[in-house]
């Protein structure tokens, strides 16, 4: 017993990945007790292209969004790249913390890295790596195991009339960003004038239309008696 909880916590690198499993073990526990079951897709909230968070300073036209537009960011890549959202969010990091779990006790056994204290926990680099291309071929025989049993992805958010408040100033062509409450979460939107009239900081603005490629949603002013 004693050797099995050396080898799960010595060196470093084993005891952080025996933790995250750890946590990944509670979860699944917690889910099977509340009643879900295995409900896979319960807490995958990523929608790839919905939101692009922008910086405070980020001003472009519109041209230049349409430019964006057909080019997916490279975090959406590589969502796409690990089949998330044709399998579920938590079960593909599930099955990654494991592997690396399991290739992490063998390659510092192996390796023998105690001997290098928190410079041992190096080795998750490329662990992480190989483990992340492993997952391209590892999740294929769950998509389409997760498609037979009616498994079409997370429902996506209807943006379409949510109400929110402007966090940078837009005018013609200028796109912006704005935060909208979603459920409990805040959810930054890059977003345009629809007449390409101004919209200003902190106004309280409304979606009324998208993009194809919701690189973009194009608000107008939210007019309420509480404007005047």
């Amino acid at each position: 017993m004693t050797d099995l909880l050396n080898l799960l916590f010595n060196p470093l690198p084993n005891g952080i990945m025996t933790i995250l499993m750890g946590f990944s073990l509670i979860y699944w526990v917690f889910q099977f007790l509340a009643g879900d079951g295995f409900d896979f897709g319960g807490d995958s909230d990523i929608h790839l292209g919905d939101i692009s968070d922008v910086d405070t300073d980020a001003d472009f036209d519109a041209s230049d969004g349409a430019e964006a537009d057909a080019e997916p960011s490279f975090f959406a890549k590589c969502l796409d790249f690990i089949n998330v959202g044709k399998v579920p969010l938590m079960v593909i990091f599930t099955i990654f913390k494991f592997i690396s779990w399991v290739i992490t006790l063998v390659s510092t056994t192996l390796l023998g890295l105690a001997e290098f204290g928190i410079w041992s926990t190096l080795i998750l680099i490329p662990v992480f790596i190989i483990v992340f291309i492993m997952m391209h071929w590892i999740t294929k025989p769950l998509v389409k195991a997760f498609k037979e049993l009616g498994y079409h992805g997370e429902e996506e958010t209807d943006f379409i009339g949510r109400v929110g408040k402007m966090k940078s100033t837009i005018e013609g062509d200028k796109i912006g960003f704005a935060e909208f409450p979603i459920d409990k979460d805040i959810i930054t939107l890059n977003i345009k004038s629809l007449s390409g009239e101004k919209i200003n900081f902190g106004d309280t603005v409304i979606i009324t239309d998208e993009t194809p490629t919701k690189h973009y949603y194009l608000v107008t002013k939210h007019i309420t008696l509480n404007s005047f």
